[in-house]
Parts: C-alpha cells; sequence; structure tokens
C-alpha cells in the first residue's frame, strides 16, 4: 500500500466535524418528540422535578414557616395567602407539605437503597452459589413476600422504635424480597452464558467472575425495579407517618400532614385532602417514569 493510499484510507475514516453537533441535535429532538407525543411522561417529569427542588430549596417556593403559628389564621380555607389553607394551629399547609418534603424522601431514598442492596447482595449470592443454600434462602425470601408490606413494615419499626430513620430501615426490609427475587432470576439466566464459562476456564476466582461479569449483567432489571419502588415507599413511609410511627409533631411530614387533618375532613376537608393529593400525585409520576424507563 502506497502512501497515498494509507493517506486516502485515514481521510475516509475520520468523522465528519459537524457529526457530533447532528447527533446531538438529533438526540434533543428526539426527547423533544417524545416528550410531545407523551404530555404525562412530561407531566410526570414536571411533578418529580418539582418535588426534589422542594427537598433541597424549600425557601425558593414559600416565605412562610412551616412552624409559625397564627390563631387568627386557623382553619383558613385555601387563598392566595395559604394556597393549601391552614390547620387548626393557622399554620401554612403548603409550607408544611414542601418542608416536609426532604423528610419523606430522604426516608424513601433510605428505604430504597436499603432494599437494593441487601436484596441485591442476597439474589445475587443465591442465584450463583445454587444447591441447597438457594432453595433456603428462597424459602426465606418467599415468608417475607407472603407478609404484607405495611404489617412487616408496622412489626420492624414497633421493634425498631419511632421515627424517621426506623421507618426508613423498615420500609427497606420489605423491599429486600423482591429485589432478591429479581437480581436471582437475571444470575440465574447470566450464570449459563459462555462468557462466564469461558472466565472460569481462563482461571478467573469467584470474585472476579462475579463483580466482573455476573453483576454488571444483572443489573439493568434491578435498577428498573429500584425506580418502581420509589413511589411504593413514598407510599410506605406517608403511611406509616399517618399511622403515627414517623416524625415526631411538630416536624413536618406528608403523612403526619394528612394524619393531623383526618379529625376534620366533614368541615376542613382541605387540611388532609391537599396533602393526599401531592402524595397521589409524586406515586403516579414516578410510577410513570419508572415504567418508561423499564421499557
Amino acid at each position: 500500500m502506497t502512501t497515498l493510499d494509507v493517506r486516502a484510507l485515514d481521510q475516509a475514516t475520520l468523522p465528519e466535524p459537524d457529526a457530533a453537533p447532528e447527533v446531538l441535535e438529533q438526540s434533543k429532538d428526539s426527547l423533544l418528540r417524545r416528550a410531545v407525543a407523551a404530555p404525562g411522561l412530561l407531566l410526570s417529569w414536571i411533578v418529580v422535578v418539582t418535588v426534589i427542588a422542594w427537598a433541597f430549596v424549600p425557601g425558593l417556593f414559600t416565605s412562610k414557616s412551616p412552624y409559625d403559628s397564627d390563631i387568627d389564621a386557623s382553619f383558613a380555607p385555601p387563598s392566595l395567602a395559604h394556597p393549601f389553607g391552614a390547620d387548626r394551629l393557622g399554620r401554612d399547609l403548603l409550607a408544611r407539605v414542601i418542608y416536609g418534603t426532604s423528610t419523606t424522601l430522604s426516608a424513601t431514598l433510605l428505604a430504597v437503597l436499603v432494599g437494593l442492596i441487601v436484596g441485591s447482595v442476597i439474589g445475587l449470592l443465591s442465584g450463583f452459589i445454587g444447591g441447597r443454600t438457594d432453595s433456603i434462602v428462597m424459602r426465606f425470601v418467599d415468608v417475607l413476600l407472603a407478609i404484607p408490606g405495611l404489617l412487616l413494615a408496622m412489626t420492624v419499626v414497633t421493634a425498631l422504635g419511632y421515627g424517621t430513620l426506623e421507618v426508613a430501615f423498615a420500609v427497606g426490609i420489605t423491599a429486600i424480597a423482591a429485589f432478591a427475587r429479581v437480581m436471582r432470576s437475571e444470575v440465574l439466566k447470566v450464570a449459563r452464558s459462555e462468557y462466564v464459562e469461558a472466565a472460569y476456564g481462563s482461571g478467573a476466582g469467584f470474585g472476579r467472575v462475579v463483580f466482573r461479569h455476573v453483576l454488571p449483567n444483572s443489573r439493568a432489571a434491578v435498577f428498573s425495579l429500584a425506580a418502581l419502588e420509589c413511589g411504593s415507599a413514598i407510599l410506605a413511609v406517608a403511611a406509616l407517618g399517618f399511622l403515627g410511627y414517623g416524625a415526631p409533631p411538630p416536624q413536618p411530614e406528608w403523612g403526619l400532614a394528612v394524619s393531623e387533618g383526618r379529625d376534620f375532613l366533614a368541615t376542613y376537608p382541605w387540611i388532609a385532602i391537599l396533602p393526599g393529593i401531592v402524595i397521589a400525585a409524586v406515586v403516579l409520576a414516578t410510577n410513570r417514569i419508572s415504567r418508561t424507563w423499564g421499557e
């Protein structure tokens, strides 16, 4: 091959200077078309991003304190001064919902992490080791799956004690079984792959095969489940807060906000309904996004 041929080959394989911007513009157009085609998905992202902003910078969305009482504003209906109304102590409900977001979301994140990490480790080892170990572990997982999640969480939080951290661990424990099942299912498929057998044949040890080949190829389904579990965890954390197991008053929290208005549903329904609508909207938005992620 002559020097001219080499230069011609190099020039033929070089990417065009404008290729990267064109790819970026195409990806932007694709995201825009997808958002327009699925307005529900776009609305879900708006809800989730707004709630995340509430958790990190609540002061940008309200100038009121969630703790300040104004007896003259007790049971005030929704208005420009109090968009969500006021509770029996005259505290602004919107401020309590916004400032309670960090408590609820931090407990949700911790719960999902507990379920993800512990459940993934159990499913990974159980599926890869197999045999009697797998049978024993899966029977234990079946027992956890047979117990209603809220009942199991209530039992665990009663044993650990009341509080946001305890609620997070209790909800996380209820999610372990689902993560273990999904991880085990993925590991069983990956463990039979030819590249895993080839890794063993090349002299790779147990740890190297697990963490270099099995785990990276089994995590996609588990991460999709983690996104789906976020909605369930929010609902479980709020439910435990409603029952009085979560953050103690006067600390703002979503479940507690609903609980404080349950005695006034007949006369002042907005105290419980509006925080409940926020919880429902966030759970539905999270589930909508997780379904798209898993597709």
